[in-house]
């Protein structure tokens, strides 16, 4: 179980840098709400890879992803908008490159008392 992450819209923000020459570079930056659902995730993960066995595979060995979603409350939702930066956050710890992974949404529900995300992962195979 994790907490749920930050939508896209609220994960990162476009900042301005002087690239080669002098010129401005815009740059998506990671919002501070993105690095810390990004750092707890990941500890979460590796605690669970601990209890359960699971070892990263092979750095080409495609990772079938299955997650549920619980939402604190009835707005309305899409959970793709969540997968960006969950699989950012798993990356690393799960799976050695997010383009491994098969990511299959599974359902969303309502949960006010305990909003979360659930994943299961598996090799695919």
């Amino acid at each position: 179980m994790l907490p749920i992450p930050p939508p896209d819209n609220h994960a990162y923000v476009s900042g301005v840098s002087i690239g080669p020459g002098g010129r401005p570079v815009v740059r998506r930056v990671r919002t501070r709400r993105n690095l810390d659902f990004q750092e707890e995730a990941s500890w979460l993960a590796y605690g669970w890879c601990g209890r359960s066995g699971w070892s990263m595979p092979d750095h080409d060995d495609k990772v079938v992803l299955r997650y549920w979603v619980y939402w604190p409350d009835r707005r309305r939702r899409d959970p793709a908008n969540l997968l960006k930066v969950l699989l950012d956050a798993l990356e690393g710890v799960l799976y050695a490159d997010d383009r491994t992974v098969l990511p299959r949404a599974m359902d969303y529900q309502v949960d006010r008392l305990d909003p979360r995300v659930e994943v299961d992962v598996s090799l695919f195979g």
